[in-house]
């Protein structure tokens, strides 16, 4: 009897503890899907949620790691650094892009696309681990009511802010010599805003005709506040100048 007492007791001191936010020791400090393990950076109770979420794109994981020094949030760094993650698969092991997880039409693109050697039956069981997963790192990525989720990413001579003009809702081209730093972003409000600033955003809303499964197109399908924030590789001062 004084043993049953005792673990229900404790059961309960622990359930009231977190109740209140006690323990923070107790929250996870990972989260994950297929090779895609995050570091999750806390600080404060801000609604602001960060994302680094390719690994090679090492100016945005200095920037991003600092900030969370100083900025309340919760961060998710990718601890890869490499653009591809692994899938491991019983039958053999594959890559995907982590961001292109974030919808079967368009994860399954991707892993035909990166996996050229796969049968069919490899890239459908990858997908069925993607499915069985996606909702709970989607929960942690995307931000509350009322919050937004910042992603920070670096890009290179091969893509800019022209490739997303064609499939955008709206644009505001500020700075047009520069068309490597910009914003993207799926909420109206945070695009009228954005607009008044020196820097070049555009407004991604509607789906488009080729789903990508990216987060960002992921947020725009749920009503959710989203920005990438695009620089590119090296110019760290234009990243943090730019950082919310």
């Amino acid at each position: 009897m004084t043993a049953r007492l005792t673990a229900v007791s404790r059961r309960e001191f622990l359930a009231y503890a977190s109740l209140f936010g006690w323990f923070p020791f107790f929250r996870p400090k990972h989260v994950s899907l297929a090779g895609a393990r995050f570091q999750i950076v806390r600080n404060g109770s801000s609604k602001h949620r960060y994302l680094l979420i390719h690994g090679n794109e090492e100016t945005a994981r200095q920037v991003l790691t600092r900030h969370m020094q100083a900025h309340e949030g919760i961060g998710y760094i990718i601890e890869s650094h490499l653009r591809n993650v692994a899938v491991a698969l019983p039958s053999g092991s594959g890559q995907i892009d982590p961001n292109r997880m974030f919808s079967r039409v368009g994860a399954e693109a991707s892993l035909t696309r990166l996996n050229p050697d796969w049968k069919p039956d490899q890239v459908q069981a990858a997908l069925a681990l993607l499915d069985r997963g996606r909702e709970k790192l989607v929960r942690d990525l995307l931000p509350p009511p009322g919050g937004v989720t910042i992603a920070l990413h670096n890009n290179s001579e091969g893509y800019s802010v022209s490739d997303e003009r064609p499939i955008s809702d709206a644009e505001s081209i500020r700075e047009p010599s520069n068309l490597h730093a910009f914003y993207l972003c799926t909420s109206p409000g945070d695009f009228k805003v954005l607009a008044t600033s020196p820097y070049i955003v555009v407004l991604q809303v509607e789906a488009p005709k080729q789903d990508d499964a990216s987060l960002s197109r992921l947020a725009a399908a749920r009503n959710v506040r989203y920005v990438n924030l695009e620089v590119a590789m090296g110019h760290s001062g234009r990243q943090k100048e730019m950082l919310p």
